[in-house]
């Protein structure tokens, strides 16, 4: 490889590597918050039997989650529950809202 193509090459990795530090995105500014979201829009796990992605069948199913910025999960606005019982998320699996 000449020389000029190993320094197009390192410059590259050097501007990818900064877009990538200055886009603020990374997997540990995002958390897992479960119980948040509508049937179908999960990012991954909803219980026994199921898939991954798009695989929770109730709105707010406590054993799915998705990723949200980190430190926001129980601050998500979310609607109380048929019993008035307010709805909140967790970090954890929760045992409310899961399909029969």
């Amino acid at each position: 490889m000449s020389n000029t193509m190993k320094t197009a090459a390192l410059m590259g990795a050097v501007a990818a590597a900064m877009a990538a530090q200055t886009s603020g995105v990374s997997a540990a500014s995002k958390e897992k918050c479960y119980g948040i979201s509508l049937a179908g829009e999960n990012s991954c796990k909803a219980g026994e039997g199921t898939t991954c992605a798009g695989s929770s069948t109730v709105d707010y199913q406590g054993n799915a989650w998705t990723l949200v910025d980190a430190g926001t999960c129980a601050e998500i606005d979310l609607p109380a529950m048929a019993d008035g019982t307010p709805r909140e998320g967790a970090l954890n699996e929760l045992n409310r809202d899961r399909p029969a």
